[in-house]
């Protein structure tokens, strides 16, 4: 081991976190350009590129190559899992956006070392990137969730179970079975309960690539992670709903008649839950709307298409009636829930659906 003089060190640091920084920024550029085909927002990522680029050139470029030692790097050869652990866009977003941040702070403070007006010129790219990239990020997360929503056809509304370790069981089993989106409803919890459990099931669900969302609660849904908030007709409007838990997340609605599944639409609803459909052992209502519902759904709605879950009832002994309609996405309790083999019967269901 020897020791370096201080400016070779500063020199040393402040070529590899320019490096990282100049990556990261074209990682998120990248998908701006040809992921969101957003021209104004393409412009600024060029822009933080370029600022870089002009604040990097006040330093001695001869000094920042012969200060440069990949092969003598320890850190080349420190690996963690999570390097390796993208499993969509909105991961290789967060992870490009962590790396710059932390890059730019890195070439502010050592930068003070040789240069004070460079490390100011890093300081503010540094706040502008803040800025910027926390938009993009938002952008990829909704992306994410509209793409995981759009691929869903079996909804599962789950309570809070009998200990975090069984409702971690349920999401993770069932997630597997073929179980895309969970809906966690439980009129029996406390505000402390649902949140812990939101909280836990949105990390699970995330992790087994489905969608995790609040039953009523948007204050929930949106300080536990999850990834939406579903209403009924009783509770917030859906654009009251969104103000709550901002742009990002995912916004679901209960509808049981047409001028319903048109204001919820109107509203900015992402989905709707269109029922009930048969009578259902979960919940009790006065009238249902029946399969000629759902076949009113499936034609008012070819110009506004959201994804429709048919919801009340719906079992694999009926299921059929559904797919009649037009409709290939369900919600369900008890025909997954109430079966002796839950696993299975979500493994059953979805083939019917996907048949």
């Amino acid at each position: 081991m020897h020791v370096n003089d201080s400016r070779q060190i500063s020199y040393r640091i402040l070529d590899a976190s320019a490096n990282r920084a100049a990556e990261g920024i074209r990682t998120i550029e990248e998908f701006v350009r040809f992921g969101l085909d957003d021209s104004q927002a393409a412009a600024v990522a060029k822009e933080l590129r370029h600022e870089l680029a002009a604040a990097l050139s006040r330093l001695n470029r001869a000094e920042l190559l012969a200060a440069r030692d990949t092969d003598g790097d320890v850190g080349t050869t420190l690996q963690t899992a999570a390097e390796y652990s993208r499993t969509e866009i909105a991961d290789v977003i967060t992870a490009a956006a962590e790396r710059v941040q932390q890059s730019l702070r890195v070439l502010e403070e050592y930068g003070k070392t040789i240069d004070v007006e460079f490390a100011r010129q890093i300081e503010s790219l540094r706040y502008r990137a803040y800025t910027h990239h926390r938009q993009i990020e938002l952008h990829a997360i909704a992306s994410s969730r509209s793409r995981r929503l759009a691929d869903a056809v079996l909804y599962l509304l789950i309570d809070c179970g009998r200990s975090e370790a069984e409702f971690v069981e349920t999401i993770r089993s069932l997630s597997d079975a073929g179980v895309d989106v969970f809906q966690l409803r439980d009129k029996q919890a406390s505000d402390r309960q649902l949140y812990e459990r939101a909280k836990c099931g949105a990390v699970i669900a995330k992790g087994c690539d489905a969608l995790f969302i609040v039953n009523d609660r948007a204050d929930i849904a949106s300080s536990a992670g999850a990834d939406g908030v579903h209403v009924g007709q009783d509770e917030l409007p859906a654009g009251m709903a969104r103000r709550v838990v901002g742009s990002e997340r995912l916004v679901g609605v209960s509808t049981h008649d047409i001028d319903q599944v048109h204001q919820a639409i109107a509203g900015g609803a992402d989905y709707i839950g269109c029922g009930p459909t048969f009578p259902s052992t979960t919940k009790s209502f006065d009238a249902h709307a029946g399969t000629a519902f759902l076949k009113q759904v499936h034609e008012e709605t070819r110009q506004t298409p959201r994804p429709a879950f048919a919801i009340g009832g719906i079992n694999q002994q009926n299921l059929d009636q559904v797919t009649a309609c037009g409709f290939h996405r369900i919600a369900v309790t008890a025909a997954i829930n109430d079966a002796e083999d839950p696993a299975a019967a979500a493994r059953a269901l979805r083939r019917q659906l996907l048949g």
